[in-house]
């Protein structure tokens, strides 16, 4: 088999999205500085981090938009750079914001997209539209769709063509509260029919809700890839603590060692640390003569977590102003 040919045997179970290394400078501008992702079947993934942190620019490089300056990407064993085309099969969706004519109706729209991608992509216009929640307004000119339908409508486009991979480029940006919850809904539906779902967001209560694995990139580098719950376990617990004199369990939550960010609250006592330590001040509290009230466990948030790894270090330009092209794979 040539270097150039793509896997034997379809995709061969190869993984949805797998990236090595991969670099993209721009003159003197480091947007994504050897960046490794890891997308494996059925998950939705977010590839999360600020603006400007090199999340689009990596999607580009992936979709085989802009090529890189090392590295290699693969969707499903295929590389872009190498198998142009083909390797897109099975790949749809949207970098930045899909694009339309306004001056045509949602089904003309997508008929045209149809004609495009041929298959039995036509016949599957009423279908998509029916998914995404937009058949009452098929026959309406985009241009008076409001921001929201359109973004359905890029999915409804992504759809056609049956994707086993779906890639979505911020679909919640300037979404108002309902149009969020709508959008989280539909994506939620698509994974559930077990479509593979990478995206991309800056929007922490969107990937805390939807996502079962992410990615967190700051500055164009990976600073933390896997599991959403484990990220939130090796964050460590806050406690929050009310006992019947808060005022000297703060200064014995101070002095314990493993007691960490102990201080007072409106709702009593905030404080970081494992069980272990928790026990251990349980005991000092009860010895000092302290009755415990209530000691209630919380898991970091996303936010937290978030904050953490990413903030003190500046964003490198993530290509949102170089290459400013919006695209739609499907």
């Amino acid at each position: 088999m040539s270097d150039d040919a793509p896997p034997t045997g379809g995709d061969g179970g190869a993984q949805p999205v797998k990236a090595r290394g991969l670099v993209k400078r721009y003159k003197d501008v480091l947007a994504v500085d050897h960046i490794d992702l890891n997308v494996r079947h059925g998950d939705v993934y977010g590839f999360l981090g600020p603006n400007g942190a090199g999340k689009t620019t990596t999607l580009r490089m992936a979709l085989g938009l802009i090529t890189p300056t090392e590295g290699m990407v693969e969707l499903f064993g295929r590389d872009p750079m190498r198998h142009g085309a083909r390797a897109l099969e099975g790949v749809a969706g949207f970098v930045e914001a899909p694009r339309f004519y306004p001056y045509l109706t949602a089904r003309k729209n997508l008929q045209l997209l149809a004609a495009l991608d041929g298959n039995d992509a036509a016949s599957r216009i009423d279908e998509v539209l029916d998914v995404v929640e937009l058949s009452p307004r098929a026959g309406h000119k985009v241009g008076g769709y409001s921001h929201g339908m359109r973004q359905r409508l890029g999915i409804a486009a992504a759809l056609l063509r049956r994707p086993r991979l779906l890639i979505l480029d911020e679909p919640a940006t300037g979404l108002d509260p309902a149009g969020m919850r709508d959008m989280r809904a539909l994506i939620r539906r698509l994974a559930d029919e077990q479509i593979t779902v990478l995206l991309s967001s800056h929007q922490l209560p969107e990937v805390q809700e939807l996502c079962d694995r992410v990615a967190i990139v700051e500055s164009g580098r990976v600073v933390y890839e896997g599991a959403l719950s484990d990220l939130r376990r090796q964050g460590g617990a806050s406690y929050r603590l009310r006992t019947s004199d808060d005022t000297r369990a703060l200064l014995i939550a101070q002095a314990q060692a493993g007691i960490e960010h102990a201080s007072r609250s409106e709702h009593g006592l905030n404080l970081q640390a494992d069980e272990q330590h928790v026990g251990e001040l349980s005991l000092a509290l009860g010895d000092a003569g302290i009755a415990i009230f209530a000691l209630t466990p919380e898991l970091a948030t996303l936010e937290d977590l978030f904050f953490r790894l990413t903030e003190g270090s500046g964003a490198a330009d993530g290509g949102s102003d170089a290459e400013p092209q919006a695209v739609t794979v499907g």
